[in-house]
């Protein structure tokens, strides 16, 4: 049995799979279309938000090496992912690569991880959208309804009208071609981006040199917690993490990593790409190194323009304007932090899409969802399906509290992508790769260590929920995916033909 759970599809044939007219997508995406993408959907809330918390509660000007750090993290991931996309170019990302070094099992666990990850990460997404355009509506005079602005603070019904249209918006967008796709996000992560640098530019005029002293203030030992809420490492070791100082810097890190999530979903397009080989690697490592860029330059400029100690918690790029008499640039930065929060739900909800048809088209998921449109060649079905499903999430529920099991999604597909990598680079050292990780086995044994040491940072709660949705998962796999597997009724014909 555990060869069956284990059994490994080859990469020529999820190659030639995709090869199948009715189960085809259309190849029609550029390297800048790609880095475009992982721009969208990296730069959303985080730098917006996280950059004055962190600084506040963690680590001071400093913050602006957390973000060095977290991006250092994320680098060692993105070589693996880099390698992978382009030795496998084929939809499904981190589960497509799995099903070629790990086996069936381990994909199909990674492929229901990623499905929930991608979910809720564009659910939460979608309600943090609709806050924000609910308070530039309020700013001009407009006000919902409380029955239709959402599950927080409503006393009786409430339904988030302005999130479950985003989502039903996108989902059209999605079937209507990958092509219009990039282009509305071209467009959007353009503004976003101006609305980035107008932060960095006009911000650094208001920069006072003695914000920054001391760089790094003095360390202050955090109180250890007890309960499910606290961090595992600390229920398990008995470490507890500290704020401020050098190792401020590390806990902050682990903060500001969710700031990056996204530039995996750049990989679950690998399918749709001209010259993946050439373009996926760039598109992945060109993303996040803007990003980086990006955000190591706002940590520096907000922290200058204001004390790190007094700095808001909500909204700290546009009280820190307010704080230096330019409250202009504070509907600016909203505005910015509106528009720019699409792209992130319809990259997410693209690579959710993309995963789930792979495994459909895998026969771990019914077939029925692996069908291309006869026009658009884009997978209508799980398209409309899911987007349905997450306007529905995203209207009705309040996703704070599961914001968390994005973030340990995310973090458990670095690491069997970066395992992934060493073991194919083993069992098939003869596949062409057009990128190569460097220093194998020594960057994604780091990348490994990395995940696991921030995953560890989150609390046991998110833990608990994600253990909940893996055994679900498996009890998925053993009713219907392991008995409808493709590559296991090929093996069995085959054994058939030769007895």
């Amino acid at each position: 049995m555990s060869s069956t759970l284990f059994r490994t599809k080859k990469v020529e044939q999820s190659i030639l799979d995709t090869e199948e007219p009715e189960h085809a997508l259309k190849k029609s995406l550029s390297a800048l279309d790609l880095t475009v993408f992982g721009v969208g959907v990296i730069i959303g809330t985080g730098i917006f938000v996280l950059t004055g918390k962190v600084a506040k509660e963690n680590a001071g000007p400093a913050v602006a090496l957390a973000f060095i750090v977290a991006g250092v993290v994320c680098g060692l991931a993105a070589l693996c992912y880099a390698e992978f996309a382009s030795t496998v170019p084929v939809a499904g990302s981190a589960y497509t690569f799995s099903y070629a070094s790990l086996g069936e099992l381990p994909a199909w666990i990674i492929g229901w991880d990623l499905v929930l990850e991608f979910a809720l990460g564009t659910a939460v997404v979608a309600v943090g959208w609709s806050g924000y355009v609910r308070s530039l509506l309020d700013n001009a005079g407009w006000h919902l309804p409380e029955s239709l602005s959402g599950r927080d603070g409503a006393t009786g019904f409430g339904f988030d009208i302005l999130a479950a249209a985003l989502v039903l918006a996108l989902t059209v967008i999605l079937v209507l071609g990958m092509k219009l796709s990039a282009r509305v996000t071209t467009v959007v992560v353009a503004i976003k981006v101006a609305v980035v640098l107008i932060v960095i530019i006009a911000g650094a005029f208001f920069i006072t040199a003695d914000n920054y002293k001391p760089f790094i203030p003095k360390a202050q030992p955090q109180e250890a917690g007890s309960s499910i809420q606290s961090p595992l490492v600390q229920l398990m070791f008995g470490y507890t993490p500290t704020d401020f100082g050098v190792m401020g810097i590390f806990t902050a890190a682990s903060v500001v990593f969710f700031a990056f999530i996204g530039f995996d979903v750049v990989a679950t397009a690998a399918e749709e790409t001209k010259n993946p080989q050439r373009d996926m690697p760039r598109g992945i490592i060109g993303s996040l190194i803007i990003c980086t860029t990006l955000y190591v330059a706002v940590s520096i400029v907000v922290t200058g323009m204001q004390k790190y100690s007094e700095l808001s918690i909500d909204a700290p790029l546009a009280d820190a304007f307010k704080a230096t008499g330019h409250p202009w640039y504070a509907g600016v930065i909203s505005f910015g932090a509106a528009v720019g929060l699409t792209t992130v739900c319809l990259i997410l909800l693209l690579g959710q899409t993309r995963v789930f048809f792979a495994m459909s088209r895998d026969g771990l998921l019914p077939r029925f969802f692996s069908v291309v449109h006869p026009k658009f060649k884009t997978p209508y079905r799980p398209t409309i399906l899911l987007g349905v499903i997450i306007a529905i999430l995203a209207g009705f529920t309040s996703l704070s509290e599961l914001a968390e099991l994005v973030n340990i999604g995310t973090l458990f597909a670095f690491v069997v992508v970066a395992l992934g990598v060493v073991i194919l680079r083993r069992t098939r050292p003869d596949l062409p790769r057009a990128f190569r990780t460097p220093l194998v086995p020594f960057i994604p044994i780091l990348s490994v260590l990395a995940s696991l040491w921030l995953m560890l940072n989150l609390p046991a709660e998110t833990w608990i929920r994600f253990a909940v949705w893996m055994v679900l998962g498996f009890i998925v796999y053993f009713v219907y995916g392991r008995s409808h597997s493709r590559l296991g009724r090929s093996e069995e014909a085959g054994v058939g033909e030769a007895g």
